[in-house]
């Protein structure tokens, strides 16, 4: 099964603002479903039944607060000229609480063999881009500063995805609730 660990969004007011500024963006791009919006802490990528049992015993012993995240800014990865990933970030401290989380999880993971190819950066996908892009700094730039509201992120959650024509489907496996 392909899997992952996340927190994800399930405020409507914030899900339907994060939707308004999609909609903003006419680019040749996948728009993340707003059921599906989410902070990746660690994917997983392929795995056995056996390690995602082996997934839930570690990630039963984390431990972490409710994270109030405050939503303000878009920017793409690697960067607008190029765009691949259009994002929408968070405040220093939303960030520097979600970047511990991430590093809590793999932490208790890298012992099973899971590892972060890159160094973990809160963003919010809300758009993937297949096919090479137009410049967006334009409207990267009217995106400069946002407020989005604060969301309180209470659980962390074990994901599976199943890939499909329309989409990825993800199902929780596992949720680990903040003390």
């Amino acid at each position: 099964m392909r899997a992952f660990v996340a927190v994800e969004i399930q405020d409507y007011n914030i899900l339907d603002a994060i939707a308004k500024i999609q909609s903003e963006f006419k680019i040749k791009a996948t728009p993340v479903n707003k059921k599906n919006m989410h902070f990746t802490l660690l994917f997983l990528g392929e795995i056995s039944e056996e390690a995602a049992e082996n997934v839930k015993k570690a990630l039963c012993t984390i431990s972490f607060k409710p994270i109030e995240v405050r939503f303000t800014h878009v920017g793409a990865f690697p960067n607008p000229r190029s765009p691949r990933v259009v994002w929408i970030g968070v405040d220093d401290t939303s960030s520097r609480q979600l970047v511990e989380l991430a590093s809590q999880v793999e932490k208790k993971l890298g012992p099973l063999g899971f590892k972060s190819d890159k160094p973990f950066k809160a963003h919010l996908t809300i758009f993937r881009i297949k096919i090479r892009a137009d410049d967006i700094s334009n409207i990267i730039e009217k995106f400069k500063k946002i407020d989005l509201g604060k969301y309180i992120m209470t659980e962390l959650k074990f994901k599976q995805s199943i890939l499909t024509p329309n989409g990825p489907i993800y199902s929780d496996l596992q949720v680990v609730l903040a003390q």
